[in-house]
């Protein structure tokens, strides 16, 4: 995998250049400065992977992020001196289609590099390196309280890259006494899952949080995938977490959580499958179509990275492609019929 680093700190650049070449699957494709070199560079010689700091003169990691992503899309994976300390600048980036963050290692009073933290930086690129064989080829990229207790409407959404705005969107356009139960399966860290949920709902009115074992979905709640395990419904009105399968790249997968979906809720899911890099919930979501389930996938146009919904459209599991702005209307209006009978395949 050919990766480009951009950074304003040579000390940091050090640090990440020999991670990247003590990897022999690995190559440096080139270092830049500040944003607006990184944007020069993705233009003459587009690597696999930018690892992006956040804070640099010229123009800052978000801004490069969001030129990077609409003009030569290509994985970003956010590394910075503190996470903690930009997380508006995270979330931000995120928006506009980098995949996660992750601290800088830091070096020791001794100059040597954190094996902790070098580990999991390394363990975030390998992570990267399998979704390059999923990614797009490059030639193509571009109420009541008892309604409350037993919803008969489940929005499921799943997004990556690009996601956490997309997701924005959709869910400020939900009313504060919104009929359906939403869960969104994002891919994201764990440890930015609090900060996701703070984020979002600086956008919504419903209440937001962290999925947790035994919860049950409640109408207009949003409850997101807070693990690196599988998000499942265990049984028709509970969900929980599994590790299994293990072998699956995607963790949480929208795969998974859509299949379980399927299995188990007695009402109507409204499958919707957002912005993002790779194949996750293209599967899953015709899974959801085979048994009547309404299914939406964002459009190109409108997507950050069209990898997910693109690989949806492309096997037939979408049964509205629709660009962002129309599909928050589209749940509400699915959502308001008062029966469901499998009408939607």
């Amino acid at each position: 995998m050919r990766i480009g680093i951009v950074n304003d700190m040579p000390m940091a650049v050090e640090v990440l250049r020999r991670l990247v070449v003590s990897n022999t699957e690995h190559q440096l494709a080139w270092t830049a400065t500040n944003g607006r070199e990184a944007v020069e560079a993705c233009r003459r010689d587009l690597p696999d992977l930018v690892l992006m700091d956040l804070t640099m003169p010229e123009m800052d990691g978000v801004e490069a992020t969001r030129r990077i992503m609409a003009e030569t899309p290509c994985m970003i994976l956010l590394v910075t001196a503190s996470i903690a300390a930009n997380v508006p600048g995270v979330y931000e980036a995120m928006g506009y289609g980098a995949l996660d963050a992750v601290d800088i290692p830091s070096i020791g009073i001794d100059g040597k590099v954190s094996s902790q933290s070098a580990r999991l930086l390394a363990s975030k690129i390998a992570t990267m390196g399998k979704l390059v064989g999923d990614a797009p080829s490059k030639s193509n990229s571009r109420m009541s309280d008892a309604a409350k207790l037993a919803p008969r409407h489940l929005v499921a959404i799943g997004a990556s890259a690009g996601g956490p705005a997309a997701v924005a969107t959709v869910l400020s356009a939900f009313p504060s006494d919104f009929v359906g139960a939403i869960v969104l399966v994002q891919h994201l860290d764990a440890q930015f899952v609090p900060g996701l949920v703070n984020w979002l709902g600086q956008h919504t009115t419903l209440p937001i949080r962290a999925a947790r074992e035994r919860d049950s979905p409640q109408a207009g709640t949003v409850l997101i995938a807070s693990t690196t395990d599988h998000l499942v419904f265990k049984s028709a009105q509970q969900l929980g977490y599994t590790s299994s399968p293990k072998d699956n790249v995607y963790r949480p997968s929208v795969d998974v959580f859509f299949d379980s979906a399927a299995q188990w809720w007695p009402g109507l899911v409204i499958g919707v499958l957002l912005t993002g890099m790779g194949r996750d919930g293209a599967h899953g979501l015709r899974h959801l179509r085979e048994k009547g389930h309404l299914t939406i996938a964002q459009d190109k146009a409108t997507s950050a990275v069209y990898g997910m919904p693109k690989a949806a459209a492309a096997i037939g599991a979408a049964r509205d492609i629709l660009p962002l702005a129309l599909i928050g209307p589209r749940v509400i209006e699915a959502c308001d019929r008062s029966t469901w009978k499998g009408t939607f395949a």
